[in-house]
């Protein structure tokens, strides 16, 4: 009778296993095509014969995409199936993977840049399978995972195309040949590895409540990527954020008349979402902070400059940011541990703690290799920690049919604040310069941009601190307490709508 009794149980933790495993194996794909140009736009500047600020938009039109088609494609899922979602969305990437390695000319490049942001979208569908499909005791530490392998996607596609792009004759197309073969791997494990989706709602898209989202965003991330290329007080800049707070307005006022909304902004406003988007803009933020400005510090002529350590770009993404990545790896499942036994609220503080320790050595000693590498270590746990949290706060919040909107709109909020830290960057690094450099040579960042970077990322890792203590508060002495969703999370009580729209309960860690 045991027998009988475990071998149905082993299967399933099998089947879990390999569930995680190809969710894990997509997410990773899709956090890679977002920072794999980086270190390349130079090649690819040179090679079609573009300005610096025409090659920008290699970046700018994969976060433009992922804004408007990750909360359409979340919802989406939600009402047609997630694995049905999630299989169109990887072939599209693996379109937009081909379209980018074969281009000739940068259009055509935008083109498949666009295609692979929308696949943006498998992150906030893997974690709506993992609910339908692990174990209640077993979700957090799968969500963890999961969640994890965007930083070391983040991580490994900038050492990736460092390896690819070494030689003196480089082609920064093998870059996204490398991602093409990536993307085709973890459709193949999607299709075979991912069960059927079993939770459908059905209904009818929000048509006009995506479009006024889309554009709202649109004119939200624009001027935030290419701020300093218009120059942040144009009237291009100053006019786009206008528009957004417009456009906002609209598609608030749009989503409280449609009688199927795109996002019920009840939920947008429960106060552990919202935190918990506050929370992935600063995460973000830091993160990108962390990419940029030690890849840029580390390749720094001393000779000329007096600080920096004349690095390759291999060598910055091997030497300086690999280890980081690894460890983002390493610490997500026990993110997922920490979230199950003491609550997504201790977790984020902990990522707030590791993050503004990481940047703050940063600030105070990036002249020795240790403290870079040193402080780096423990930024890559901060932000594992951090995306261990997040959705689990996400999932204690919502029912099952909104989880793919809602951490669709949580992955926005992380993109815009990846945008945020980039511009940040790129402005301070540009407005503070070396005054006397040898003629000839092209304007240089001063140390002081640097120390002045990391001292901001560790700001905003303090305020991740102040979102988990104050925007997560809760009344009960525990700090991890069993709820049943829809129950809100910390409080006890229904969240609004949730409890009308609920198709079954749903045990989770909350705080």
């Amino acid at each position: 009778m045991s027998q009988a009794t475990t071998a149905p149980a082993a299967a399933g933790h099998r089947n879990e296993t390999v569930i995680v495993f190809a969710l894990s194996l997509a997410a990773m794909v899709v956090s890679m095509m977002q920072t794999l140009p980086v270190p390349i736009l130079g090649l690819i500047r040179n090679d079609l014969g573009t300005s610096t600020a025409n090659v920008s938009w290699v970046t700018t039109a994969t976060l433009l995409s992922a804004a408007v088609f990750t909360p359409l494609l979340g919802r989406f899922g939600d009402q047609h199936g997630k694995k049905p979602t999630l299989v169109a969305v990887l072939g599209v990437m693996v379109a937009g993977s081909v379209i980018a390695a074969l281009a000739t000319s940068l259009p055509l490049l935008i083109v498949g840049r666009v295609l692979q942001g929308a696949a943006t979208a498998i992150f906030p569908l893997a974690l709506s399978v993992l609910r339908e499909e692990v174990r209640p005791q077993k979700l957090p530490g799968a969500m963890a995972l999961v969640s994890g392998t965007l930083a070391f996607g983040s991580g490994l596609a900038l050492v990736a195309t460092g390896l690819l792009t070494s030689g003196p004759h480089a082609d920064y197309r093998n870059a996204f040949w490398m991602a093409t073969g990536f993307a085709v791997l973890a459709l193949v494990a999607v299709v075979t590895l991912v069960p059927a989706t079993r939770h459908k709602t059905g209904g009818r898209t929000d048509i006009l409540g995506a479009l006024t989202l889309g554009i709202a965003l649109l004119l939200l991330l624009l001027p935030i990527s290419q701020g300093h290329e218009w120059g942040w007080a144009s009237g291009r800049t100053l006019g786009s954020f206008a528009g957004a707070v417009v456009m906002a307005a609209v598609w608030v006022l749009t989503e409280l008349k449609v009688r199927e909304p795109l996002v019920d902004m009840r939920m947008f406003i429960h106060r552990p979402v919202l935190m918990a988007n506050l929370a992935g803009i600063l995460v973000g933020f830091g993160m990108f902070a962390n990419f940029l400005g030690v890849s840029y510090l580390v390749q720094m002529p001393k000779a000329l400059t007096g600080y920096g350590f004349d690095a390759s770009i291999l060598r910055a993404s091997v030497e300086f940011l690999l280890p980081g990545a690894i460890v983002s790896l390493l610490a997500s499942p026990i993110g997922g541990r920490l979230v199950r036994h003491r609550g997504p609220r201790v977790v984020l503080g902990l990522a707030a703690v590791l993050g503004t320790v990481g940047f703050g050595w940063l600030a105070l000693d990036h002249s020795h290799t240790a403290s870079v590498i040193g402080a780096g270590l423990i930024v890559g746990a901060a932000v594992s920690f951090g995306y261990a949290a997040m959705p689990a706060v996400i999932m204690a919040s919502v029912p099952h049919h909104q989880s793919g909107i809602a951490n669709g709109i949580n992955s926005i909020s992380r993109s815009t604040g990846s945008a945020i830290g980039s511009a940040i960057v790129t402005t301070i690094l540009a407005s503070k310069t070396i005054e006397h450099l040898p003629p000839g040579v092209p304007a240089l960042p001063a140390e002081s941009g640097f120390s002045l970077t990391f001292g901001i990322a560790a700001v905003s890792f303090a305020l991740v601190g102040l979102v988990s203590w104050l925007g997560l508060r809760t009344n009960h002495g525990p700090r991890t307490v069993e709820v049943t969703v829809p129950a809100a999370a910390g409080t006890g009580q229904a969240a609004p709508r949730a409890a009308e729209q609920s198709d079954e309960p749903d045990k989770v860690s909350a705080v």
